[in-house]
């Protein structure tokens, strides 16, 4: 019993036999008149249907323009030469020459609807969607009734490029009705709603696909779906759907490649622009991300997330301007309280760690307090950057504010320590310390930072022992515990002990860098000095 797509694929193949048929008796009728322009013509539009068949492997447009351009030695001054050019010259990939074409039909007839959208689908694909929109509404201009295709065209781009304006998403909306309505009257976009409707047939093998992921079973839905693409080149969600199992097991030139194929054959398909920045993200070639995520950007200008993901790769290449530059449009764009406030933080952060603006971090922070003032991480974060300014009246105001959401919260009363330590208000801090260590028996920095203050302030050096092998042991990849109660042990007298400690954190160091190496170095070479 056949499958739809088998059932559709023979349907196919009894059309290509006839089409090739065809082909061969226009080559016959050449013969015995090579110079019949029309014949060429006829030859060219074969070769061209041909290679528009996503049910045909091979690739027949260089075949069809070489015949188009034969037929235009007869007909210099025939209109629909140069649009059959532009048409050619379009589907191989070469805009420029496609729109010159497309230009020298116009000049030859100035209200020729098709030439107009076919022109405004170059600019698409070039993404000057200014041009597009400009030529798709003078194709609608030249003909009233016969222009769905043109009014959805325009329905996308308007769409795309809403941007928060309610006049542009009405005159979307608006779009998308009228060539609804014109439907009818529209072969092209008859044409258009019959191939949608056959791509049912694919429905079964995607199903089959999806189960083969499902069941780790990659090798079988990679042989399917190229089986698929072998059989139907033409159809773009196959190379998204190929592209996407290669990402995912980590074959990035082969997904990179996948995806490029499914943008080719539609220029609106954002989530293949997505997924292609994400296979140069994980390839480590963020340059290329980069560049795709601009091209995304100026075909759906009004989607946040991808300025903040733009962001992030700016981030990691250290271009802190252009971050904060991209994170400051994904804020703007505000499509949910919670979202944005993640993104008013994170800019915070660069603003705070890469470039010590703490103004800036705390006007951001101040930002995303204002959207979620319940996120407990935020007042984490403006209490950082006020201590970071100095300005401990407003960081203790933000850490009781945060107590009062959290009482119990570990981590604001181990902040609030630090924040009295740095105040040398030693009794407040060892409370706020004892209190986070109360709340989280495990809190290593906790332990740590009160075992410094009853060394170092107190001179309590048991009890800092005591705390420092707490810290050592609820975090043993803790390099400035292990170096404190060195200090501690050394202090005491045992320097077997803290010089193993020293070099324990030495190697502990080498992998979290929490401390300067010459800091170790030299407190190991002071327990030998005499």
């Amino acid at each position: 019993m056949k499958t739809l797509i088998e059932e559709q694929t023979g349907k196919n193949s009894i059309n290509r036999n006839k089409k090739y048929d065809e082909i061969e008796r226009c080559k016959l009728d050449l013969q015995k008149d090579p110079s019949n322009p029309k014949l060429h013509v006829r030859l060219g539009d074969l070769y061209l249907s041909k290679h528009l068949d996503i049910f045909c492997a091979g690739q027949y447009i260089d075949e069809a323009i070489t015949e188009y351009q034969l037929a235009m030695e007869s007909l210099i001054d025939s209109h629909s030469i140069y649009y059959k050019l532009g048409v050619a010259f379009y589907h191989k990939g070469d805009l420029d020459k496609s729109i010159n074409y497309l230009t020298t039909a116009l000049e030859k007839k100035h209200d020729y609807y098709e030439a107009y959208y076919m022109i405004a689908e170059a600019f698409v694909k070039k993404a000057h969607f200014t041009d597009a929109i400009d030529a798709a509404i003078a194709a609608i201009q030249c003909s009233k009734l016969r222009s769905s295709s043109a009014h959805h065209l325009l329905y996308k781009l308007y769409n795309a490029s809403s941007f928060k304006s309610l006049k542009t998403k009405f005159k979307a909306r608006w779009e998308n009705l009228i060539s609804i309505i014109l439907i009818p009257f529209d072969k092209t976009a008859i044409k258009n709603i019959f191939q949608s409707i056959s791509y049912l047939c694919f429905l079964p093998l995607f199903l089959k696909g999806f189960y083969a992921i499902q069941i780790k079973d990659y090798s079988k839905a990679i042989n399917l779906y190229k089986q698929a693409v072998e059989n139907t080149p033409g159809f773009a969600p196959l190379y998204c759907v190929l592209g996407d199992i290669y990402l995912s097991t980590g074959y990035f030139e082969d997904a990179i490649t996948e995806y490029k194929m499914a943008i080719w054959l539609d220029s609106f398909n954002i989530a293949a622009y997505r997924h292609l920045c994400r296979a140069y993200e994980e390839q480590g070639d963020y340059n290329q991300a980069i560049e795709i995520y601009n091209k995304l950007i100026l075909l759906a200008p009004n989607i946040p997330d991808l300025y903040s993901n733009l962001a992030n790769i700016y981030y990691i290449k250290g271009e802190f301007d252009l971050a904060i530059a991209n994170y400051q449009t994904a804020i703007t764009l505000n499509p949910n309280r919670s979202w944005t406030s993640v993104i008013a933080q994170t800019m915070g952060f660069v603003y705070q760690e890469n470039k010590s603006d703490i103004d800036a971090a705390i006007s951001a922070y101040q930002t995303a307090y204002v959207l979620t003032p319940e996120d407990i991480d935020i007042y984490v974060n403006l209490g950082s950057a006020f201590y970071d300014k100095e300005d401990y009246s407003n960081a203790l105001v933000v850490y009781r504010q945060a107590l009062e959401l959290e009482p119990h919260n570990p981590k604001i009363h181990c902040n609030l320590g630090f924040l009295y330590w740095g105040k040398a208000d030693t009794e407040e801090a060892i409370k706020s310390y004892e209190l986070a260590i109360k709340y989280n028996d495990k809190y290593d920095i906790a332990y740590n930072n009160l075992g410094v203050i009853y060394l170092d302030d107190l001179g309590r050096i048991n009890k800092a022992i005591e705390l420092f092998r707490k810290a050592v042991e609820v975090n043993p990849s803790y390099a400035l515990a292990h170096f404190n109660l060195a200090r501690a042990i050394s202090i005491v007298g045992d320097k077997i002990e803290a010089a193993k400690l020293y070099q324990m954190a030495q190697d502990i160091n080498k992998v979290t860098q929490e401390i300067d190496p010459k800091d170790i170095a030299d407190k190991i070479s002071e327990l030998f000095e005499s």
